[in-house]
């Protein structure tokens, strides 16, 4: 397992249309993906759990991976999160 704190660098935070591409990236990877924040903990891969976390520009999060394929899901979730 891996785990990395990420700051959002989206300019809408996680709304409805980033959080579908976030879960189509984390999707892509058989590794287990959640992001935490605070007290809650959510699968990657759910659409309905990611938009429970209401993220804005600038928050941190902790993205904790565990599998087969996990510097792969890491590093693209980071790249989609920080860069897009």
């Amino acid at each position: 397992m891996i785990k990395r704190t990420i700051t959002v660098n989206l300019s809408t935070g996680l709304e409805a249309r980033p959080v579908a591409q976030l879960v189509q990236v984390a999707s892509q990877f058989n590794s287990e993906i959640y992001v935490e924040v605070g007290e809650k903990r959510v699968n990657a891969k759910s659409i309905m759990g990611m938009m429970t976390l209401g993220l804005d520009a600038g928050e941190e999060v902790m993205l904790k991976v565990n599998g087969e394929d996990e510097e792969d899901a890491m590093n693209s979730i980071e790249k989609y999160l920080s860069n897009h």
